[in-house]
């Protein structure tokens, strides 16, 4: 099958089955191979063709059923001799995904590459929650930074975004809270509002929400841990006052026509 050897690279959404898309799911029938990650929701291997092998490749933080060069070297010789290789990644592969190095590793051995975006957990999961990343009056723009590099050190980006009016989402920050807050208080941001949502647009979702002040106290008395989405901006009060409004609303009669 060495002239069929195929990659496609699919986006599985943040973790609620409907918010895949209809293009990944047509992509997943047509596979003959599926690696699939930790955080992708295990319900959407039922749409993957029922001949196709599965294998689970996911990674937690200390724990590897297979390190990253082996996942590449497995895409390979999947492609090589089964076919059609499809690696399904939580939320989009290009957002802090490695679904470009992972391209780029079996381009360069001859297999030909595809991509399938996704829902971006750091979008959909603070939409779930009713927090918008812009809104007019209170953020025209956004960051979405990494909590931990490579070298497991916190982004320099966070201290530039702390310096900034933007909206700012961060990704695999949790075990860094403690330096995320300094940066923020370092800017006399203390009380700029701050939300963290674990397992988000999932049935197992839970929510904290406080400042910079109080957040990390807030985080201990929900025992909110990984995997979780750190936003912190302004736009984080819409969520309250949508609550707000829900819980005053008095339905209104419509007269029949």
């Amino acid at each position: 099958m060495r002239n069929k050897a195929q990659l496609t690279v699919v986006g599985a959404g943040p973790g609620d089955i409907d918010l895949i898309t209809l293009k990944a799911i047509k992509v997943l029938k047509q596979a003959n191979v599926v690696l699939y990650d930790a955080i992708v929701n295990t319900d959407l291997l039922e749409y993957v063709n029922p001949l196709a092998e599965k294998i689970y490749v996911g990674k937690r933080k200390g724990c590897y059923s297979y390190q990253q060069e082996q996942i590449n070297e497995l895409i390979v010789s999947r492609a090589y001799s089964n076919g059609h290789v499809v690696r399904l990644k939580g939320g989009d592969p290009f957002i802090f995904g490695r679904g470009a190095e992972e391209m780029e590793y079996a381009s360069r051995l001859g297999v030909k590459v595809n991509m399938v975006p996704g829902i971006s957990s750091s979008l959909a999961v603070p939409a779930y929650q009713n927090i918008p990343l812009t809104k007019r009056g209170s953020s025209e723009s956004f960051w979405v930074i990494t909590g931990t590099t490579k070298n497991h050190q916190i982004s320099k980006d966070v201290a530039l975004a702390a310096k900034s009016t933007a909206t700012v989402v961060i990704l695999m920050g949790m075990s860094k809270l403690k330096e995320i807050v300094a940066l923020f208080k370092a800017e006399g941001k203390n009380d700029l509002p701050v939300a963290i949502i674990q397992n988000g647009t999932t049935s197992q979702e839970k929510v904290g929400v406080g400042t910079v002040t109080t957040i990390e106290k807030i985080v201990q008395e929900k025992e909110l841990s990984n995997p979780a989405i750190i936003v912190l901006g302004e736009v984080v009060n819409h969520r309250e006052r949508i609550l707000n409004i829900k819980s005053r609303v008095i339905p209104r009669k419509v007269e029949a026509i």
